[in-house]
């Protein structure tokens, strides 16, 4: 693709090249095979070309089609394989090359590791092709999207009735919104799809957690599997031909669900449809916290809050997963969380005029605009850039970005919060000490984790529709003595940052075993699931 000149060349290009170890494990999927057709939409330096010809596999095609927009990088090509009489090296931008051949050609196998470049760095002609190529095939096409996806897209069109494909593809295709609709495309299009992730990084010079995509036409459905491997080392003793495919849901749901055996995801499914559960959503309103445009400044010490006389104009502010230190929210712990110099107040400028504002208010406000605090987007947009909207007072919090695992946490002292967590507001009659209790569950962990999507680093991310798809145990007419002891034991321990299993074995078998008759085994199964998805994302972002 030719590219704006605004970024780095390796930025501008997306192209990140394939290890020779990675493309020789890709390569060693399909030896058995003889497929007459092969395309590279992206060949770069060539590593799957010299991967098929150190494999033998080179000798038995009758055609390779490799696409290269690089000129140089395509001569390199070239020089190699000169005198290969069915190596054609095409310098040309792949898309281009899409829309010139999709009627005419198609291809039993496709490899690749397309280009990773972000749309604002696509030229409009660029832009307009891969708006078409998504459209075409029942897909949105936004700012979002990159340019992986449409080539993903079309290299499965390319492929002949039984043609199939392997792709490096970033892990986010499993879990992010944008990817909704791809991975949707993949399920109707493909009969088979094969995932295999890793460990640890393959592209650490990058910090981008990649995945291997193998797809089949034509056939027999099998559905869908996820194979998790350590290091490229794991792909010898790969065997693609056995089964362990679960049954594709044909829907735009995050694959991360399929990280699970069949019979966890069929508990799973029993689950949501276990009418002692209920998913949080039905208790109340769930919404992002307080969106600032600027938490630095809006988020203020005790200093601070003195030096301006900003007293009347500031709320008690949980600002930070650091600030939450139990499973409730009370006075003592937003006074601990200011005594220690933290940013524990949200200034909240009242809408009247400006006129009538106090000098001190004044002076904070030309304070922000002096060192130019206003400029961020959200502050942009207001009538008053200083008036922060949507400002009220929640009865919980639940941390937007984890670690070991999500806090909900009772308000107890009429806080607020910015956009680091989601803020509740329950529905008339149902009592807050209930459903804090039915959280710290094993059963309610593992729907967090299935629920969220994780990030290189181990950050779980849940987002508040996800938050409301997590599922909790009904409690009704418990004992309140039996109530208050437990929760007074998982408070502890979340405050002592103890291991927050202790607080799992408590409530499992105290209040879903003894108490409500829920399956041991149940909790048993769901305590292994979320320790098996923590562990993954956890050990996320490690190099080898």
């Amino acid at each position: 693709m030719r590219l704006k000149k605004d970024s780095t060349e390796q930025k501008l290009r997306g192209a990140y090249y394939t290890p020779l170890a990675l493309a020789n494990a890709m390569v060693g999927l399909f030896t058995d095979d003889i497929p007459r057709s092969v395309l590279e939409p992206s060949c770069g330096d060539g590593v799957f070309i010299d991967s098929l010809q150190s494999s033998g596999m080179l000798d038995r095609i009758d055609t390779l089609t490799a696409v290269e927009i690089e000129a140089a990088e395509a001569q390199k090509v070239l020089t190699r394989y000169s005198d290969v009489g069915n190596v054609k090296v095409l310098v040309e931008d792949f898309l281009e090359f899409y829309k010139r051949c999709y009627q005419k050609e198609r291809y039993d196998l496709i490899l690749g590791n397309p280009p990773y470049i972000r749309y604002q760095y696509l030229t409009e002609a660029q832009r307009e092709i891969q708006a078409q190529i998504l459209t075409s095939h029942g897909m949105k096409s936004n700012k979002l999207i990159n340019s992986w996806v449409c080539f993903l897209v079309a290299c499965v069109q390319m492929l002949s009735v039984k043609g199939k494909i392997a792709f490096v593809v970033p892990a986010e295709l499993l879990q992010v919104a944008y990817a909704e609709d791809l991975r949707l495309f993949l399920t109707n299009q493909l009969s088979r799809i094969t995932l295999i992730t890793f460990e640890k990084l393959i592209f650490p010079e990058i910090e981008q957690e990649v995945c291997v995509l193998v797809g089949e036409k034509g056939g027999e459905e099998k559905g869908i599997r996820i194979i998790q491997m350590d290091t490229l080392d794991d792909f010898k003793a790969l065997d693609l031909s056995k089964n362990g495919y679960q049954k594709v849901q044909h829907v735009k749901e995050k694959w991360t669900k399929y990280f699970v055996s069949s019979t966890d995801a069929e508990l799973i499914q029993v689950l949501r449809a276990d009418d002692r559960f209920v998913p949080f959503k039905e208790y109340g309103i769930i919404n992002v916290g307080i969106t600032t445009g600027n938490n630095d400044y809006f988020s203020i010490t005790e200093d601070t809050e003195k030096q301006y006389a900003l007293e009347s104009v500031t709320l008690p502010l949980i600002g930070r997963s650091s600030h939450a230190h139990g499973i409730y929210f009370t006075e003592a712990d937003w006074q601990c969380n200011i005594n220690a110099g933290k940013k524990a107040m949200l200034v909240s400028f009242p809408d009247t005029p400006y006129e009538e504002y106090p000098a001190k208010y004044k002076e904070y406000i030309r304070l922000g605009e002096e060192s130019d605090q206003h400029r961020g987007y959200k502050c942009t947009i207001r009538d008053r850039w200083y008036i922060v909207p949507s400002v009220w007072v929640p009865d919980a919090f639940f941390l937007r970005r984890n670690n070991i695992y999500p806090k909900f946490v009772l308000n107890q002292c009429r806080a607020v919060s910015t956009d680091t967590m989601h803020r509740m507001k329950f529905h008339v009659g149902v009592d807050p000490l209930n459903i804090l209790l039915s959280y710290y569950n094993s059963i309610s962990f593992a729907f967090a984790e299935i629920c969220g999507r994780s990030y290189g680093g181990g950050v779980l991310e849940i987002l508040p529709g996800e938050m409301g798809n997590i599922m909790l145990p009904k409690i009704s007419g418990i004992d309140p003595t039996k109530r208050e002891d437990l929760l007074h034991r998982i408070d502890a321990i979340v405050r002592q940052d103890a291991d927050i299993e202790q607080a799992l074995d408590i409530v499992d078998k105290e209040l879903l075993v003894d108490t409500l008759g829920i399956d041991p085994e149940w909790c048993h199964r769901c305590r292994l699931i979320w320790r098996k998805l923590k562990k993954r994302r956890l050990g996320r972002g490690i190099s080898n």
